[in-house]
């Protein structure tokens, strides 16, 4: 695992229309950990779980809604399985209607310099988040369907396996998010969801995955019991809301201590999104890794561990705010992401 220090990349969604302005804001500010952008103010098909949803059986498009309609679930879970039986990757493919971003980063990627860039980063929707947004013709979430969940666990992984194929060209390391915002409520007495089982799903997801150059991560915008990621062996970089929740991340200090000595990899999320105000700078947010890095030297963790496996991003999507706002947290990301490595 090549030392990550200070390393900036981005959650994932942009709010612009036009996916090459937004490209350009990926290639300025986050240059050496580049991400291709969604889009969910382009177009309704670029939201965070419509956008996955291609060829999952009985998942329809109706609108500007994604619809469960099972009339012929036997039939379309015999197709779907035979094309998980037969790997076919090219199924599972993100088509440009449901992301404009992705062809365009590739077709950037294709004409760059890639010296500078150290890592590439694609992400998609975890299976928890995606089957908790999507009900079934009785209105009860498909988290409750055994059959549909074993079915997008599936479809999810050989979603991202199809973007790690698809930029492994370029001969770079692979960055790749499950983007787990759901699994903030982790815990509440108001979750259907037990430790046991986000553990069980989360190592099926990542039985495929098991490529050399792929650091496998897992972004989670809220609050939750991080000892999930630290205990899987299949996770290798653990994305949280450092502005907001630092001082309970560090809690977690034993299994963040066996995490980054198996080569584990913290991604500050430092540079607030929905508490931007402009007055940040990267002096203050700097300070505030610093904190939390001391906090975990005083539980035994070694400092050159770190240091040396501490990437930084925004704490959350960009896809809900402006252009100009969105802008501004990147700048602000791209100027921590030096300070860091000047001075930490």
């Amino acid at each position: 695992m090549r030392i990550t220090r200070g390393l900036a990349t981005g959650t994932g969604s942009l709010p612009h229309l036009d996916a090459d302005e937004a490209l350009d804001l990926v290639f300025k500010y986050v240059p050496d950990a580049p991400f291709w952008p969604q889009l969910p103010k382009r177009d309704f098909r670029e939201g965070m779980v419509v956008q996955f949803s291609e060829n999952l059986p009985c998942l329809k498009i109706k609108g500007n809604s994604l619809v469960f309609e099972p009339k012929e679930k036997e039939k379309e879970l015999e197709v779907f399985y035979e094309k998980i039986i037969s790997d076919d990757l090219e199924y599972f493919k993100i088509n440009a209607d449901f992301s404009a971003g992705l062809p365009g980063f590739y077709a950037r990627l294709n004409a760059a310099d890639l010296r500078q860039i150290d890592f590439i980063k694609v992400q998609v929707t975890g299976p928890f988040t995606f089957l908790a947004s999507v009900k079934d013709e009785n209105g009860r979430l498909l988290l409750y369907d055994p059959v549909f969940k074993q079915a997008a666990i599936k479809a999810l992984a050989m979603k991202l396996r199809w973007q790690i194929n698809l930029f492994r060209k370029f001969n770079k390391p692979i960055i790749a998010f499950i983007d787990e915002p759901y699994l903030g409520t982790l815990g509440s007495a108001y979750t259907p969801v037990s430790r046991e089982d986000v553990l069980g799903v989360l190592s099926e997801f990542a039985e495929n995955i098991k490529e050399s150059d792929v650091l496998l991560g897992v972004h989670c915008c809220g609050n939750t019991d991080w000892s999930v990621f630290t205990d899987l062996p299949c996770i290798g970089l653990i994305n949280f809301d450092a502005f907001n929740f630092q001082e309970k991340f560090v809690l977690y200090s034993q299994g963040l201590k066996g995490f980054l000595e198996r080569g584990g990899v913290i991604c500050w999320g430092i540079v607030p999104t929905q508490e931007f105000s402009a007055k940040e700078n990267a002096q203050f947010l700097t300070s505030r890794i610093r904190q939390g890095i001391d906090n975990l030297l005083k539980k035994g963790i070694a400092e050159k561990l770190l240091l040396e496996r501490l990437m930084i991003s925004p704490a959350c999507g960009l896809g809900t705010f402006d252009p100009q706002k969105a802008e501004q947290i990147l700048k602000l990301l791209s100027e921590t992401s030096a300070f860091v490595r000047q001075n930490l």
